[in-house]
Formats: structure tokens, sequence, C-alpha cells
């Protein structure tokens, strides 16, 4: 049979032991990876491996043997409790050799959990797992997880108490990661929550959230578009230091003022544009940029982004002048226009 949406989820949190078997099947093998865990975890707890109650077969070596599975299926261990013989990256190929493991299965025997990567609708292995009465086949999507799946990963780390705006910025960073980050990141947020007894806040999932530009460079288009022209000076002669290239910082700041140009120009607001950005801007950083998008206006923006693009070309082109010495003079120039 098949599984889809809620039904798999809640399956694997609490899949059935008397159940014949499994088919997780992919193209994100990260996000099939994390799925098997989780339900060889909840179906034979967290010692198999110690107990000897888990086998893993690799593909290539069922290849070779096929009588290796159907072997570990009938196998009987020496310590109590459920068994699983786990297949990893099943294909087509071996879609007659699990087919006859699972014609010979009966009640009492170890469950087959099996993974693959992306199989078409007439897949054979497919259809040994969706024809079987006594089977599941999942497959595992490039969605984002649910609201459901998103509860259920901040209730195992212990993560109880969210502020409305935490809980939507969580939600934009899942859409925006992929699962087994966004899953550090909750991990790294319920240490870095250990002992607080107040909700999350959106500064909190900044703080955890991974960066996505560097902090000096971040701070240095700050001070370009609140118009701190005085600190510019001493922030250049720094990322200098760190041996960042005036093309990469050119980069950087076109990316920064064109978020900025479309936060300013949605039709809701700087609020609502900001709010629509891929990958999702949190917390502190995200109030600071809309009200940079506020302060600047559309028109000032366009007259900024014009700047930018003409430096940009100058330093990709074969003039001579002085690089780092034409991003700053642009910079500068932004920073005068942010005082208007």
């Amino acid at each position: 049979m098949k599984l889809t949406g809620i039904a798999a989820t809640r399956y694997f949190a609490k899949p059935d032991p008397d159940r014949m078997g499994l088919l997780i099947f992919g193209a994100d093998a990260m996000r099939v990876a994390l799925r098997r865990q989780e339900v060889i975890k909840a179906l034979l707890g967290p010692t198999a491996e110690e107990e000897m109650r888990l086998t893993r077969i690799e593909a290539s070596e069922l290849r070779r043997d096929g009588a290796m599975l159907a072997d570990a299926v009938k196998a009987v261990g020496f310590f109590p409790g459920p068994r699983a013989v786990f297949v990893e990256q099943a294909t087509d190929g071996l879609a007659d050799t699990i087919a006859g493991a699972v014609k010979d299965w009966h009640g009492g025997d170890a469950q087959i959990i099996v993974t693959a990567g992306s199989l078409t609708a007439k897949s054979k292995l497919r259809k040994v797992f969706e024809t079987h009465q006594n089977a599941y086949a999942i497959g595992i999507y490039d969605d984002p997880p649910s609201r459901e799946e998103i509860e259920d990963i901040l209730k195992r780390a212990g993560i109880a108490q969210m502020t409305p705006e935490a809980t939507t910025d969580l939600h934009n960073l899942a859409r925006a990661l992929d699962p087994g980050d966004f899953r550090q990141t909750v991990d790294k947020l319920a240490l870095y929550m250990h002992g607080e007894n107040t909700p999350v806040t959106p500064a909190d999932i900044h703080a955890c959230a991974p960066a996505t530009i560097e902090a000096g460079t971040d701070d240095l288009l700050n001070i370009v578009a609140e118009g701190r022209a005085n600190e510019l000076g001493p922030m250049m002669t720094r990322l200098t230091g760190q041996g960042i290239q005036p093309v990469a910082l050119a980069i950087q700041a076109l990316r920064h003022f064109r978020a900025l140009h479309a936060a300013a120009s949605d039709p809701g607001g700087p609020g609502a544009g900001i709010a629509k950005m891929r990958p999702p801007i949190f917390g502190p950083r995200r109030d600071r940029m809309q009200r940079q998008a506020q302060s600047w206006g559309i028109f000032r923006l366009e007259e900024a982004l014009q700047i930018l693009i003409e430096t940009d070309l100058t330093l990709r082109s074969a003039s001579r002048a002085p690089q780092m010495a034409l991003i700053e003079r642009a910079f500068l120039r932004l920073s005068m226009m942010a005082r208007r």
C-alpha cells in the first residue's frame, strides 16, 4: 500500500511492528536517510544494532548473493525484541530478489526496510510494496516539511514555547534549508535555549540560523545603507586586511540593494516584501532591512542600483583604476545619499 502526507509522517514516528516491510524512495538521499533513521529507531529502539536486531545489506552485496536477504529475514536473533533487515539504495534490478523474500515472509520474521532513489510510477520495486497488503511504500519529495512535521521536530528537540513571530520565522527557515540542516539548526536552537524559561523569539532564531553573508560584509552593507559614512573607512580597512575582493563586495552590495528595492516595491509594503524573500530573512536583520527599505524608497534605491551596476562593470573591465578605491568611492556616494 502507498502512504502519503500526514499518514506517512505519522507512520515514520510510530511504525506498525506487525507489517512485512516498508519501501522509502526519493531523489534526495539525505531526506530518505533521515526518514529511514527515524522509522528504524521508532521500530527497533535505540539499541537495535548493539543487540544485533538490525541487519544492514548493501545493494551491491545483494546483487552478488541473492539469498542474503531471505536468510537475514528468517535468522533468529540472540536478543529478544523486534528485528529488521535494511537494504540500502536498492534499484529495480533487485525487484525480483526482494519480491522473493517478501513472498516467503511470515509473521515473526524480521521486517524488511528498503531505501531507493527516485522511482517512477511503473517501477517494479514500488509495485512489490504498493501491491502487498501488509507493506507500505512512501515517496519522499522535495516539498518543505509540513506544520505537523516541524512541530514533531521541535517536540523531539524539547522546544515547547515560541512566539508567533518566531514560529513564522522557523517555518520560513524550514522551506529554505535542507532537512538535515534544518534539524541541526533546531538542535542548535534547543542548546541555545537550554535553561531558559522564556519563549523562543525571532532574535533567537536569527542567532542560530545559518549565516548567508559574512558578518563583516553584512556590517559594511548596513553602514552604507544607513548613511554612517564616518564608519566606512575603518570597516573597509578591516575587510581589505581579510583579503575580500572588490568584485565580491560589489556583488554582495548589489544583492543587498536589490533586496531593498524588491521590498520597497512590494504592493503590501516593505514588511510584506521582506517576508517573501528567499532565503528568508530573520529577526533583527529583517527589521533592519525593513527600516532601510522604508528610508530609501523606490526611486533612490534605483539610483543606488545604477551606481553599483556601473561600479561593477568598471571593476570587471580593463580599467587600471585602483579597484578597492573604486568600490569604496561608490559606497561613500551611497552612504551620503542615505542621509538625504
